[in-house]
């Protein structure tokens, strides 16, 4: 009996792991089976991911204290506590904020947050551990950078990144008590008839395809708030502001409503190639990425309790793209 399977990652954007329990760990509590076996966590962390309903054993949640039985499937989510480690590249990066203890990046559409499964370089945390390399060389500090949560690889936008380890905790804090403010644009197929709209359906990973989320009722809790920023003939533009972070948690909720996300092969169901208009399929189709694009963030400094907010426009594509379907002036 394998004891420890690792699923694949999807698109990399999180380390995504499953294990089977053997007949030597039945009948063991799964947050000590957990630290035993995810040695770069604290048991008080991951007991606060079982208790926050992130952790699934058999698709459904759990507490900390429950005994395992053989072959029980434990699935769960983990972002890469810090970067040491990672082999540092000399990869641009756009930074739109830093302090001695956070800096806040507009990551560009293509590019992967850290290195998993098929991915072993050119990610976001290879960019940032050759950063702060040279930062911690001139203060002769310890790399402790941190990714506190995750962008789609073909997502672009805001992600803040932690300096240390306090203000990893820090963040970790707020994104788990929901006081994170992020909102993203997207453009969907449809036109919604009503001015906004809650999304509250929890997600799991599709057993029928381990690669996809679906909305399952045993899932993790998913919220996602929207609300129409400009609509087009067949298409609507959308804030959606999230209150979770599940993995491709906007592109399922807005699949669920009828509105799949432009760009998105894997959830839309072919809506992009039945798009009537030649020019706009054509355009889809070059765009190569989902029109997703994180936009705004707020959140309390980890160090000063300072309201910090940030605002970055989409880049040309995106915007190049809403060109194409304004009406000529």
């Amino acid at each position: 009996m394998a004891e420890n399977l690792k699923a694949k990652v999807v698109e990399n954007e999180a380390e995504n792991l499953t294990f089977q329990v053997s007949e030597r760990d039945a009948n063991v509590r799964l947050d000590s089976f957990l630290t035993g076996k995810i040695t770069e966590w604290s048991r008080s962390r991951l007991q606060r991911l079982i208790d926050d309903g992130d952790v699934l054993v058999n698709g459904k949640r759990v507490k900390s204290s429950y005994k395992l039985s053989l072959s029980d499937e434990i699935e769960l989510e983990l972002i890469a506590p810090t970067v040491k480690g990672f082999e540092p590249e000399d990869i641009p990066l756009e930074i739109v904020f830093e302090d001695s203890d956070i800096a806040v990046i507009n990551k560009p559409s293509g590019m992967v947050v850290h290195p998993g499964a098929g991915v072993s370089g050119g990610t976001l945390a290879n960019a940032i551990a050759f950063h702060f390399q040279i930062e911690n060389q001139k203060s002769e500090t310890e790399n402790r950078t941190g990714i506190v949560h995750r962008l789609d690889k073909d997502t672009s936008g805001l992600i803040v990144i932690a300096k240390n380890e306090t203000a990893h905790e820090n963040l970790n804090e707020q994104f788990r008590n929901r006081e994170v403010f992020k909102s993203y644009l997207s453009l969907v197929h449809g036109v919604t008839k009503e001015e906004r709209g809650t999304i509250d359906q929890p997600l799991a990973r599709d057993r029928a395809n381990r690669l996809r989320m679906a909305i399952i009722k045993t899932g993790r809790t998913a919220i996602s708030l929207w609300r129409i920023k400009e609509r087009f003939e067949r298409f609507t533009l959308l804030e959606v502001q999230i209150k979770t972070g599940r993995t491709h948690q906007i592109r399922v909720h807005l699949a669920s409503i009828k509105h799949p996300v432009v760009g998105d092969e894997t959830y839309n169901g072919g809506r992009d190639k039945t798009v009537m208009d030649i020019r706009v399929r054509t355009a889809i189709s070059k765009l190569g990425r989902l029109f997703l694009h994180a936009e705004k963030m707020g959140f309390r400094h980890p160090r000063t309790g300072e309201y910090l907010k940030f605002h970055q426009p989409p880049p040309p594509d995106l915007e190049n793209f809403l060109a194409l379907l304004r009406p000529e002036s």
